[in-house]
């Protein structure tokens, strides 16, 4: 099989057959064929698409390219859940712990964070020692023990996503519709589950803002996962404003424990969870309905199940576990602190997810680099949400960082997203639409 006529034929609008989707991707993964020829074939899929039989066909080939999990041993059905990014959005770090209580596995691949949205990897290492590297014989034991592994993806876990996720990013092809369906679920399917809940965001915060092609990208998703076998449900929320009333790696981590702890919570911040929840629990066959689901979920947070969930979770991956005796004492917190306070009287009409989120890059919470450091104990805590009543001078945000210069630069930025106005804004529907 040559790479050339592979080309030519996606160039020419042919559809391409499982054989030749599998010598991409075993030839991505092995670095038998030149990026020049990968490159010239996904700028022939970013034009010419790929139909959902093709998709299909990418998706099980990049998840062979390496190693699946085994998990057949493993009697609870298994389910993960995928969110497209935002920022405050810490859900995955209280849902897996929570939804493992509730009689499912959760083997639950992250990622890290880049531009403006935080990633779940970054959030889990502001606890001293979690160790998110694990082997796949690691997360396959971890989850036979406790039904809970949160992990980053392996070198042997589908390798041709990361080959073809760096050259479209170098090829400006990254919006390619296909190839961010391949790229997700080939990394879920690798996971060897039997079902997926996605949070596809839209919104200023969101990977994808425009409502109609986030929807498009969530259809597209549920449709292919359950071309390969997985069961799926795409929830549709909204990202204008930050989730949950913290930015930042230890200021989620924070938050997220202090939930499992019992603490009172932001409303935002728990709808998308027991959402989230209740649709796992029901795709998994352990509720009979997304609302029981999300009961249970909120049971298992309420009777302390979840709790020692995540206290399993963080001693087997070598994390402090006195962490949870005291959040605020045992997560990293950045020295130099600033507060943005309201200009004039009125009502908080917008805080952009968007400019916040990159805001908290500034103060050093995020990478403009992969390659970049994260100071942990960076970033923002809302003091206000949408919809709140302000006066001159009341507090609306504290900005933290451990480079004291950092922070005049975030305060500039920050201001940009934040109006306030003289007429209460409406109440935005957080959660658009569940596709099922």
């Amino acid at each position: 099989m040559e790479m050339t006529e592979i080309i030519l034929k996606k160039r020419n609008g042919e559809e391409l057959s499982a054989e030749e989707m599998d010598f991409i991707a075993i030839s991505a993964a092995s670095g038998n064929v030149p990026d020049y020829q990968l490159s010239a074939w996904l700028m022939a899929v970013y034009f010419r698409g790929l139909s959902r039989k093709e998709t299909s066909f990418l998706t099980r080939s990049m998840a062979r390219s390496g190693e699946r999990l085994n998990l057949k041993s493993v009697k609870a059905p298994k389910v993960d859940k995928h969110s497209t990014g935002g920022v405050g959005d810490g859900v995955s770090l209280v849902l897996a712990p929570a939804a493992c209580a509730c009689g499912i596995a959760v083997p639950m691949m992250s990622g890290r964070g880049l531009g403006h949205t935080g990633g779940t990897l970054d959030k889990l290492e502001s606890i001293k020692g979690f160790k998110v590297g694990l082997s796949s014989a690691e997360i396959v034991r971890q989850i036979k023990t406790i039904g809970v592994a949160m992990f980053g993806q392996t070198q042997k876990l589908a390798p041709s996503d990361k080959k073809i996720y760096s050259l479209r990013d170098a090829t400006c092809t990254v919006e390619s519709l296909p190839l961010i369906v391949a790229s997700i679920l080939s990394k879920k399917y690798a996971e060897d589950i039997n079902a997926l809940v996605l949070d596809v965001k839209f919104g200023s915060g969101a990977f994808l803002r425009d409502f109609k092609k986030s929807r498009a990208l969530a259809c597209a998703l549920k449709e292919t996962a359950e071309s390969l076998g997985i069961k799926c449900a795409a929830v549709m929320s909204e990202m204008e404003e930050p989730l949950g009333c913290v930015v930042g790696n230890a200021n989620e981590m924070a938050q997220s424990l202090k939930i499992l702890l019992g603490e009172e919570s932001p409303s935002d911040f728990m709808e998308v969870l027991f959402t989230l929840g209740g649709q796992m629990l029901s795709l998994a066959g352990r509720a009979s309905s997304a609302i029981e689901g999300a009961e249970k979920v909120r049971r298992a947070l309420k009777s302390g199940a979840a709790l020692k969930k995540m206290a399993e979770m963080i001693k087997l991956q070598k994390g402090d576990v006195r962490v949870l005796l005291d959040p605020d004492r045992y997560l990293p917190k950045a020295p130099f602190l600033k507060v943005f306070r309201a200009a004039r009287d009125g009502y908080l009409a917008k805080l952009d997810s968007r400019i916040i989120g990159y805001s908290a890059v500034r103060l050093g919470a995020g990478r403009g680099r992969a390659e970049d450091e994260i100071d942990f104990g960076a970033g923002i805590c809302l003091e206000k949400k949408v919809g709140s009543y302000v006066r001159r001078g009341d507090a609306i945000a504290r900005l933290y960082s451990s480079d004291r210069s950092k922070i005049n630069n975030a305060m500039k930025l920050f201001e940009t997203a934040v109006v306030i106005s003289d007429k209460k804004p409406g109440k935005r529907k957080l959660v658009r639409e569940i596709i099922k």
